[in-house]
């Protein structure tokens, strides 16, 4: 069964051109962590979550997958 994909970190760092290690340097978090958002094996807090956004400059909700079409 496949895992089910919550956030679209690991997308939208691909798209900024940017690595895990640069995004945990700007949290100050491990960059285990950031591996464990990327594969959806654990979810940043909403609070990470819009610091996440302000690092990347973009909406939170880019974040996030949508749950209706």
């Amino acid at each position: 069964m496949d895992k089910e994909h919550y956030n679209r970190i690991k997308v939208v760092l691909a798209e900024k051109r940017l690595t895990n290690k640069k995004l945990a340097q700007a949290l100050d978090i491990t960059v285990q962590t950031v591996s464990r958002w990327c594969t959806n094996e654990m979810q940043p807090s909403i609070e990470t979550l819009y610091r996440i956004a302000a690092y990347l400059d973009i909406d939170v909700r880019e974040l996030l997958i949508p749950t209706k079409d």
